[in-house]
């Protein structure tokens, strides 16, 4: 078992701009290409984290998250749960999803993505 950090979430509020701003600071490219809400940067060349960009509302507070990726999702779910995790409560999961939410004990959230 074991967790890696995939991507630090980043909360935007214009996704075209956060995408051109960070793809220069950091060197990176778009993974593939954008949804109308979300976008995944990699770097253009070598290893590195990739950094996610997700559309907020204007109205919303900017959100940042880290999305953790595993080969055993179930069982790391289970052993973060049993440390202290909880499940986030009432989540729109769309169908297929390969992503669990919960939240660490400050109740701040993050993903157990499935490798």
């Amino acid at each position: 078992m074991g967790l890696k950090i995939l991507s630090i979430v980043w909360g935007v509020q214009n996704l075209e701009r956060a995408i051109a701003f960070w793809s220069e600071a950091l060197n990176y490219r778009l993974k593939r290409n954008p949804d109308p809400d979300f976008a995944i940067l990699i770097p253009i060349v070598g290893d590195g984290m990739q950094l996610s960009l997700k559309l907020t509302r204007s109205e919303e507070p900017k959100r940042h998250h880290i999305d953790l990726i595993t080969e055993n999702q179930e069982a790391e779910v289970q052993r973060l749960l049993s440390i202290g995790a909880a499940k986030m409560e009432e989540w729109d999961y769309e169908q297929n999803a390969d992503y669990v939410v919960l939240l660490d004990p400050e109740g701040n959230s993050f993903c157990v993505v499935q490798a």
